[in-house]
Formats: structure tokens, sequence, C-alpha cells
């Protein structure tokens, strides 16, 4: 059977006829100039490989453009450099972002005297038909620009977009010339009637205006770079840009090479002009320059470059990267682009070398962490009454973990976190960490390095010593390195005053009895003529207060000090942080101790044994197995802590203190190993215990913390199901300080308050975990059981938990049937029948 003719049709869509093709022409400010310009990338300089789009480079890693018809200038920063070639104006973007309705015309005043012309950015957020077939066809709408000259509003241009454009915005920009004198207005009308349907779509946008200026500057003292490209690549937005550039050009010494870094000859002090990432010259740069260092408020004059010299081949130094190659020590790569503070941006800069500055009273010179001569010793007989007074940094500051922040080049220039931890520390104490940021750091070994040198100095320098001299604060400045022979430290004599020299048998009558060493030569350091400390062998002992030396310095004055540097002691060194003058003749000194082999340790992965500082090795150990067990006090509590000690300890004493939240609850001393606390009432304390020496030396604290409590309730509870049984485990989800036991409870029905247990349920008992069998129990029936935590503060609240016994009886029959079958009974009987029947 036929039917009649028809048709059918797809709805048509229009092809997108719009296409924003607006060029961006931008100028970035890089920098101060002059500077290197851009980096080189495979031994090439490339205006584009240096460019960075969106975080993307211009040029990939195969030298193909991601950018399609871009162009870049640059400019060093000089003060007589051409403009950019094709930026024959200067333009000023002002975002507006608002959407244009009918009878709602935008407007926006404009101020600046300077602008030669008016670029307006407009569009389109969406342009097309639908027709009630389906169809999406293209359509129009009309704006109208008006100025606002005098009192009148004329119209300066009536656009009409006609096209269609439905996957993105479209944008145009026009142009305005013939300004009015500012402040003038400017005006955007929408002349077509808004949408009021979903079929037409036509919302109309002002994205923005630039304000432009006809003139081709030359920025003079200005790196600048200038890019060209198509918007429409980056969804006709600015995207964001970045420059791997060497930065600015600064003053280096005359004989330096920063390419090889190499230093040729002695230095004459003059200075070059070259680009340099050595941190010291960086530091030369910002107190020197006059326009944005300090070089208005300190004189050339008065900034110590010599010693920043001598830091500048240090920091030159190369040092393994951590990766099988070799790197300078240090460098500095850093961007200030915000106003600051100079000493915050001095001191950071500072910290990336490990110096600190320092003003001696004429210059702004530098002390750096290294490896150093000790200056002078100090010894009892020349500090004021005899006393060096410790401190020492506590434990709890001292950082095992050190996050350092740096700029990764293998993260895309973002920043990346480089970790160093003292594994031994964390596995002690737990995790204390540092979070610091590497100045100028682009390297990773160098960041390694950085959280390496912060991990080490809070290990091997704890001590900080003070004490009082005369006129010899008079040679010191901060950053001096003192060696200290302290005889109360080491409880012995090494060191004191001369009381004659007999130049021709080299001896020296001392003014006290020292003793010979076991093994190994010692070493007396003594004043020479010219007022210099020297170090000589010792070689004989004809004495218990005479020594014979292998050479005898000339002008040994009498009544100057020695000290004594034995074979089986490390040498005590501090540097001086600070000297203040007491307005009595003498000087307060305080110094901090100086550990040179953390250089080793940090640069070259070395691992020393250190020698003790005292006889005793300076070494008193913490106290082991520290525990507490609770009892009861009348109405409040009382805790008897117990411990030991690695070794035996002649005349070791115990520092207890007992804290609870914030508050010290409780402090005693003891020279036994067990101590008790009475009167406690409830609470979280903490006790620490701290050994220390007849000399006042402290060891390592040990801490413990325990509760004055009523226990937590189990966190849960196992119940096994046995045959007529059911096997009953509470398990609790941390230590208990008090040794909580639990108190079992049963019933055959549930109690349906648990504050009724103990009135409805029947008691079991005490201990760990209880098996529940006999009372008359039924398999199949559910049976439940009450867990309680106690000890000898209290009780906790009730925990439930239900099983089912177990019935399986045929699977004990044959096990009891097998277990008969094999005994020597049933074997017995079975012979015997066995022989019957024959």
């Amino acid at each position: 059977m036929g039917k009649g003719g028809g048709g059918q049709r797809t709805p048509y869509e229009a092809p997108n006829d719009l296409s924003s093709r607006q060029k961006i022409s931008l100028i970035d400010l890089i920098s101060e100039g002059p500077i290197e310009g851009p980096e080189e990338i495979n031994n090439v300089v490339n205006d584009l490989s240096c460019v960075y789009l969106d975080d993307t480079p211009v040029i990939d890693g195969s030298g193909n453009s991601t950018v399609n018809g871009m162009t870049a200038q640059w400019r060093a920063g000089t003060l007589e450099q051409p403009g950019l070639y094709g930026f024959t104006s200067s333009a000023n973007e002002v975002p507006v972002g608002i959407e244009v309705k009918y009878n709602v015309p935008v407007t926006r005043t404009i101020t600046s005297p300077y602008i030669d012309r008016l670029r307006l950015t407009f569009g389109t957020q969406s342009l097309v038909e639908s027709k009630d077939n389906g169809d999406r066809v293209p359509t129009s709408v009309q704006l109208e620009i008006q100025i606002q000259r005098g009192s009148v509003w004329s119209t300066e241009k009536v656009v009409t977009i006609t096209g269609k454009r439905s996957n993105s915005p479209y944008l145009m920009a026009v142009i305005l010339d013939n300004l009015p004198p500012s402040p003038f207005s400017v005006r955007m009308r929408r002349l077509t009637p808004d949408s009021t349907t979903d079929k037409i779509q036509n919302n109309t946008v002002w994205s923005s205006y630039s304000e432009l200026i006809d003139i081709n500057q030359t920025y003079p003292g200005s790196a600048v770079a200038g890019l060209t490209f198509e918007s429409e690549q980056f969804g006709n937005k600015f995207p964001r840009r970045n420059y791997l550039i060497k930065g600015r050009i600064i003053q280096v010494p005359g004989n330096y090479n920063p390419d090889t870094r190499v230093y040729s000859g002695i230095w004459d002090g003059t200075f070059k002009p070259a680009w340099s990432d050595n941190p010291a010259w960086v530091l030369w740069d910002l107190l020197t320059h006059p326009r944005y260092g300090m070089g208005q408020r300190l004189k050339i004059a008065e900034v110590d470059k010599f010693a920043l010299y001598m830091i500048g081949q240090y920091c030159d130094q190369e040092v393994d990267d951590g990766f099988g190659g070799k790197e300078p020590r240090v460098r500095c790569n850093a961007y200030i682009t915000d106003l600051r503070k100079a000493y915050d941006v001095i001191s950071e800069l500072c910290s990336s070398m490990r110096i600190m500055p320092v003003w001696n009273g004429q210059v702004l010179t530098f002390v750096q962490d290294r490896p150093s001569d000790s200056v002078w010793p100090y010894t009892n007989a020349n500090v004021a009454d005899g006393v060096f007074e410790y401190s020492f940094s506590p434990v709890k500051a001292r950082h095992n973990v050190v996050e350092v922040r740096f700029i990764d080049p293998d993260n895309g220039w973002k920043t990346s976190v480089e970790q160093v931890s003292d594994d031994v520390s964390v596995a002690k104490n737990g995790r204390n960490v540092l979070r610091v940021d590497a100045f100028g750091c682009t390297s990773r070994g160098q960041a390694h390095r950085h959280g390496l040198w912060i991990l080490m100095t809070e290990k091997l320098e704890t001590q900080t010593v003070e004490f009082r001299i005369g006129a010899e604060g008079l040679r010191h400045t901060p950053g001096d390195i003192f060696e200290i022979a302290d005889n109360d430290w080491v409880d012995m004599q090494i060191g004191g005053r001369i009381l004659s020299v007999d130049p021709e048998k080299k001896t020296l009558l001392l003014d006290r009895n020292i003793e010979k060493p076991a093994k190994g030569d010692a070493h007396v350091i003594v004043t020479d003529g010219s007022g210099l400390p020297k170090t000589i062998k010792v070689t004989g002992y004809p004495a218990t207060n005479q020594i014979t030396l292998d050479v005898m310095p000339e002008g040994i004055p009498q009544h100057s000090v020695w000290t004594l540097s034995l074979p089986s002691l490390r040498r005590r060194l501090f540097r001086a942080v600070s000297l203040a003058d007491n307005s009595d003749g003498t000087f307060i000194v305080t110094a901090v101790q100086h550990a040179p082999e953390k250089e080793a340790i940090v640069d070259k992965g070395a691992v020393f044994e250190p020698k003790p500082d005292t006889p005793l090795g300076g070494f008193i150990p913490p106290v082991e197995n520290l525990t507490v067990e609770i009892s009861s006090d009348n109405e409040a509590w009382q805790a008897a802590a117990s411990w030991n000690s690695p070794y035996a300890l002649r005349g070791v004493e115990y520092l207890l203190k007992l804290t609870i939240g914030d508050r010290v609850a409780g402090t005693a001393v003891t020279k036994e190993s067990f101590y008790r606390f009475s009167g406690m009432p409830q609470g979280n304390y903490v006790l620490t215990v701290t050994p220390q020496n007849d000399r006042g030396q402290k060891g390592e604290p040990a801490s413990t913390s325990f509760s004055v409590n009523p226990p937590l309730p189990p966190s849960y509870i196992e119940v096994e199901p046995g045959y007529f049984s059911l096997g009953i485990v509470p398990r609790s989800g941390g230590q208990n300080s008090l040794r909580a036991q639990y108190e079992f409870w049963f019933s055959d029905k549930q109690v349906a308050d648990i504050r009724d247990v103990e009135s409805v349920a029947a008691y079991l008992g005490n201990g760990t975990m209880w098996i529940v069998q006999g009372r008359n129990m039924k398999a199949g029936h559910r049976y439940y059981v009450y867990v309680r935590s106690v000890n000898v503060v209290g009780k906790s609240i009730f925990v439930e938990a239900s099983g089912i016994p177990e019935s399986n009886a045929d699977e004990i029959l044959d096990a009891v049937q097998k277990e008969l079958e094999d005994s020597a009974i049933i074997k017995d009987l079975q012979s015997q029948a066995d022989d019957n029947f024959e």
C-alpha cells in the first residue's frame, strides 16, 4: 500500500564569520637598567626563547614557536637607548567590562591632559539568531559612540556589527581622534533594542578603553621589553608575562672575570661594570647605588669592600651540587619588586652568604660564619672574677627539619620546597619544622646546603658564653673568634699566668701545676713581643709547674696569659656577637659556640666524630626508662617517678620539673633515681628530668606525659563466639599510664539504660580480657556484656557488646570420636576383640 509524497530537513548552522583579530602591543618594564639581557638557552640568545606567556615558553624545547606571529624587542636600560620600533604611541588601558543595554548608556570620564587619541574596545558576547525551523543564522546589532563637547553629546561613530559568532565573544576597536580638552566624557549607547527572547542573542559589552599618547618613548635607564601578538590566541585577554633574563650590570672587582669566576692577581680596589650573580657584589651594589640602594646614606668609603672581596671569593668556590656535578657555593638571582625596609633586604641577602653586617665604628664590615683562626685566648686568669657564664639553647628550640623554599628552574621557575632533616633527632624528639625562604636561590643544591647549614648550626653550636674583660675589649669586634680555656669546665688546669721566662732553656714557669698528657703532644698558646698569640709544641715537663718549649718566641711578657691545648680535648672556640662597654673599665663579651667542622659537613658531606671538650667527655647522658606510677594519697594522688642512667656517673644530681598545662606544678632536686610527688589533683602532667653534674653542666632533658584522670572507656569490644561461650576482648585507642584494667558484667538480656548495669547485670570480674562460659548459656541466644575501664583514680562509663554462642555438636562429636580412636585404651580393646574372633 503506498502513501503520499513528503520531505525532511535538518537545521542549518551558519558558519561563524566574525573573527576577532586584535593585535596586542605592549611594553613591560623589566628592571632598573642597564641589564645584561635575555638569558642564553642552549648557548643561543633568542629574544623569544626568554619570553613566557601564561607560564608557557614562546619557544619550546624543540625550537618551535607556541605563539603565532609574535615579535619581541629588548632595550637594556641605558640612558641613551633608542625607542622600540613600531611602538609610536604609549597606551594606558583602563578596563570597563560593563554590558551596554538599550536606553542605558555607559559613560566614562577622561581626565588625563596628555592623551592624543582614545581607543575603545567593545563587541558582543554572542551574536546569532535562531529561526523557528531550528536554523541558526547571522544577525546584527548597532552601537553609537558619543563624546560630550561642552554641554552637547556629539556622535563620533555609529557601528553596526553584522554576522554570526556563537562560540566565543567578539571584540573590535574604534579609535577616536580630535578629542576635546580634558576632562571630558565619552559614552556608548546601544541603538538596537535588547533581545527579549533566547532566539536572538546579541548582548553588547564595553570591554575597555585605552588612552593613547603619540610619542615614541625611549625609557632611559629602564630595561623594557616590547611584545606584539594576536589577542585571539589568549581569549582576547592579556596573558601573564615572565622573562628569563640576566639582570642588572653591577660593579665588580677589576681583576674579576664573572663568567669564569676567576680573580687574577692582586686587586687594587678598583671596579668595572659587568653582570654577576655573585651575592657579594650584588650586596655592594645595593649598599652603594645612589638611586635605588643606600648610596645616599652610605659613602663608598664606609663599606668594607675588601671584606666583601674575600666573601665573594668564598661564594665562587665550587662545591658538589648534589647531582654529581659542581656549582658555585652561593649565587644570587633575585627580583626585588616591592618597596621594603633596607635592613630586611640586606639581612636576607647576607643570610644567603652566611655573613653578618657589623658597624665597627668606622666602616660597615661583614663577618662570615666560616673556619677562621682564633684572635685571642681567654682563660680564668684574664677574665673578671675568673668566671665564664654559660647558657644553652633549649632542646625544643632546636629544629630537626628545615623546609627551604626556592625558585626551581625544573618546575617552570615556580617555587619548590627542599626538605632537609636530621632523621636521628626526628626519631628521638619528633618533628620540629622550620620553614625558610632562600633569598635569590635558583639551585636545589644551594637550597639543600642552606637548610643543612641551619640544622648543623642549631645542632653543633648550642652554647652561649658571657664574661667580662678589661682593656682587651678595645681590640675586638663582633665576629672575632676566641679560644676559651676554662679550668672549671674541664676540671683541670689548662690556663693561667706566666711567672717567668728562661729563653736559654726554652722554659716557662707557670702559676699552677699541670698534668702531663698520658699520650700525644700538648701545645701551649702564649703571646709574643708583637702581641699576637703563638701556638708552640711542649717538649718537656721539668717540674709540675714548668714546661719546655720546642721554640721560644721572642718577647714573651712576664705575667702574660698561657693556655694549654691537650691532644685528648677539643678546642673550645666561640665567636663574639656583642661587646658592651660596662662604663667601669670593663667590657661584657657575649659569644656563641663556633664549630669549624660545620663547613666540611655542609659543603663536602664530611662525617666527624668530634673530640670531647672535657675529661668527662663533655656529655652527660639523658636518663632512660622514665616511668610514673600513680597511687592514692587521701583525697588526692601521688606520682612515683623512676628512671635509670645508661652508665654510672660521679657527682650527678637530677632536676625534676612537673608541669600541668603551662603551669609548673612542682620542682625537685635529687641524687636518687626515683622521686615521689604527693598531693596531686586530677589533670594531665608532663614530668621532665634533667641530669646535672657538680659544676652545673646539664645533660639533655627527658620527658614523659601522664594523666591523673579516670580512664577513657574502651574504644570497642571484640566478641568471639565459642562452644557455649563468649570471648570478650576490650580494645583501647591509646596508652594508659595508670595501667587501666577492665571490669566485666554479663546479662542474658539488653539493659535498657546503661546506668542500670550494676543493678541488672551480673558482675564477672576484673582483667584485661574475659571468657564467659557456663551460666546455662543457650546456643542461638544473644547475650550482652558490659565493659568499663578502671584504674586507681576511677572508672569509665560502660560500653555494650553482644554475641551468640555456638552449638556445632557434630564437629565436637567428630573430634571426640577421633581422640577416642587414637587413644591407647580403644586400641587395646580392639586388639583383644580381634584375638577373640580368631
